[in-house]
């Protein structure tokens, strides 16, 4: 068992509802999520770390992709076998840095913040190697992960919030010495205005630092950019998708 904070069945139960309303599962959203992975896959197997849901996962073996999974929530992995099989989509109860499923697959992907949820720095480096453990040579290593925004912070500011809105309130508050934030969220019911708390730890991590940590793990980057859709990686960007590769 990691450091990872595990997901309620309460949360799993909502978690689809709030991706479908942040616009997370939208076409727009998932389309070049979709269309980066299965390029990357090509006819091979691809092995989702931490695939939750399936917001990723399903649709994208629905493309024609096999896809398997590791989740170390089993709510969480309740919900997706409400979508679809374990013949059709695999899914391994355990940790992603050490759980280890049968097979080679040339791609192993993580989204959306996800190796966050990994609290030490031990624990982030073991799962690079557990994806290298997995890849067939020449396989990649994805990572969707934010840029810590830190430049927001002025001296004496601990709190950056990332979205206001009529229905949420979210903020990030920052432990600059253990490199650890907590994201707080304030959510309104609809039903009856009242609002539900909810906070998670992560452990953030800067682009060079994973570079170390793939190379510790025998990846190489190959590529970084913006988004999905490619957009060049520079100063500003407040996100990166990462790929690394396995040497053939």
């Amino acid at each position: 068992m990691t450091s990872s904070e595990l997901w309620t069945r309460e949360t799993a139960d909502r978690y689809d509802a709030e991706e479908t309303e942040s616009g997370m599962a939208s076409a727009a959203v998932l389309g070049p999520t979709l269309d980066f992975l299965a390029e990357l896959a090509g006819d091979g197997r691809a092995l989702e770390f931490a695939i939750g849901t399936g917001r990723v996962g399903v649709p994208l073996r629905e493309r024609g992709v096999p896809v398997a999974g590791i989740e170390l929530s089993q709510h969480m992995a309740a919900v997706l076998r409400r979508k679809t099989d374990e013949e059709t989509l695999p899914v391994t109860l355990g940790d992603m840095a050490t759980t280890v499923v049968p097979g080679e697959f040339t791609l192993v992907y993580l989204v959306y913040n996800t190796i966050t949820n990994l609290l030490t720095q031990d624990e982030q480096v073991e799962c690079f190697r557990n994806a290298a453990r997995h890849l067939s040579p020449g396989g990649r290593f994805v990572i969707e992960l934010g840029v810590p925004p830190l430049r927001h912070l002025p001296p004496g500011q601990v709190a950056v919030p990332f979205d206001v809105s009529e229905r949420h309130l979210g903020f990030d508050t920052f432990d600059l010495v253990e490199q650890v934030l907590v994201s707080h969220h304030f959510t309104r019911d609809p039903a009856d205005g009242s609002y539900r708390r909810d906070n998670s730890r992560h452990r953030y991590a800067w682009p060079a630092e994973l570079d170390l940590m793939a190379r510790i793990a025998g990846l190489e980057l190959e590529r970084r950019v913006g988004d999905w859709d490619g957009t060049p990686f520079t100063q500003d960007s407040a996100r990166h998708v990462s790929v690394w590769r396995k040497p053939a």
